[in-house]
């Protein structure tokens, strides 16, 4: 992601310097905001006007190729080029025109484009307008790109056949591509990160779930009051878990979700399981990727009693580090065999165990950088500790709503 982010950003920058060329000829033809001497050269005032134009094209796109994204960048990019008239297109139809002359060219634009939309080059044609007053006559077709190759078409009109819109046309359309591009790559971003928390909540075990009221079952008639707090818990753990909203939340919403699966097993397991928790107050709001630490307590309980008769103590601490939060999750359980975790980490599961570990591991590295992955402390009959640190800040980290 970050190798395609220097890429998109050296093509943005090529790009502007290219249409602010074309621009700086326009805008001193053209008179407007960018004539005012007091604000630099003519090539300074072109690429300031290119800057700030092509910022205003920059967020349609960003959301996809669509009849209402186009609609809101066809004006701005036709801006950018200063031509008579601007469409865009998809692979089957206009979405967009912008200026003059739309209802005797619109119908014409699918043949003009289709070679372009077949071989993804740019392509300059004379319009064949038999109006004599319409401006409209040399058009240029340049492809509109994306991950899976070609999505659309940018068709500049002009009133005369010249190699400068050529250039610049195909510029800003491989500009608009990168936007078009950046947006597919959000999209495969967001299904991602909805796949991860499918499988997470794919991960409460229904045998969790079936222990649990059972376990609210046994005190319906010896003690209902107990039974009634269990059941208010189970309801507010499986509201959680599966809230459709948000790719983030509070480390303080994600403790309680976990106080309450501790306090279901300990209605199913009672003096086996201990806990102990160690929370500092100050990194109560500190804001990480959802589930992220369920799948981790799971874990600490479920190999914590395997094999243990005499139950286990599972501690979960999360202190203030500075710029970071530090949570920690232990056990005195089985532990595991380093080379087994390893594997567990790559994505081998075996026996379909460790997804919650792997994901998890993931998932912070996705958001976080390669360097904030889950640090692991453990070997056989040693018990596990799984360190998680968490940026206070980071750019597009923030509390979902609910």
């Amino acid at each position: 992601m970050s190798g395609f982010a220097l890429a998109a950003a050296a093509t943005a920058g090529a790009v502007l310097l290219a249409a602010g060329v074309v621009l700086g000829r326009i805008t001193a033809r053209r008179g407007g905001p960018a004539a005012d001497p007091h604000l630099g050269t003519p090539v300074e005032r072109a690429t300031f006007h290119t800057l700030h134009t092509a910022s205003l094209a920059a967020p349609p796109l960003r959301a996809g190729l669509t009849e209402e994204t186009a609609r809101r960048a066809a004006g701005t990019l036709r801006s950018l080029l200063g031509t008579e008239a601007l469409c865009l297109t998809d692979r089957g139809a206009v979405l967009a025109w912008d200026g003059p002359g739309e209802e005797h060219h619109r119908a014409h634009v699918p043949a003009q484009a289709a070679d372009t939309l077949e071989t993804g080059r740019s392509r300059s044609a004379h319009t064949g307008c038999a109006d004599p007053a319409c401006p409209l006559r040399w058009a240029v077709i340049a492809p509109l790109t994306g991950e899976d190759g070609v999505l659309g078409a940018l068709v500049a009109y002009g009133s005369r056949e010249s190699a400068v819109l050529v250039r610049a046309a195909t510029e800003v359309a491989r500009w608009a591509s990168v936007q078009l591009e950046l947006a597919e790559l959000d999209r495969s971003r967001t299904r991602i990160v909805e796949a991860e928390i499918r499988a997470l909540r794919a991960q409460i075990s229904p045998h969790f779930i079936f222990n649990s009221l059972a376990a609210i079952a046994s005190f319906v008639r010896t003690d209902p009051e107990r039974a009634r707090e269990l059941l208010l818990e189970f309801a507010d753990f499986t509201r959680y878990s599966f809230r459709k909203h948000g790719e983030f939340a509070q480390l303080a919403d994600e403790l309680r979700s976990i106080e309450q699966y501790l306090a279901l097993a300990g209605a199913r397991f009672g003096n086996r399981l201990k806990v102990t928790l160690q929370i500092a107050p100050e990194v109560l709001p500190v804001t990480l990727p959802f589930l992220c630490l369920q799948p981790l307590v799971e874990n600490a309980v479920k190999h914590g009693l395997q094999d243990r008769e005499r139950g286990c103590r599972v501690t979960i601490a999360a202190r203030d580090a500075g710029a970071e939060a530090v949570v920690t999750v232990e056990d005195d359980g089985i532990g595991m065999d380093p080379e087994l975790l390893r594997a567990v980490l790559r994505g081998e599961h075996p026996d379909g165990s460790g997804i919650g570990l792997s994901n998890v591991d993931e998932r912070l590295r996705q958001v976080y950088g390669t360097e904030y992955g889950l640090v692991i402390e453990t070997g056989v009959g040693a018990g596990m500790k799984v360190t998680v640190r968490i940026p206070k800040y980071r750019p597009g980290v923030h509390r979902s709503a609910l």
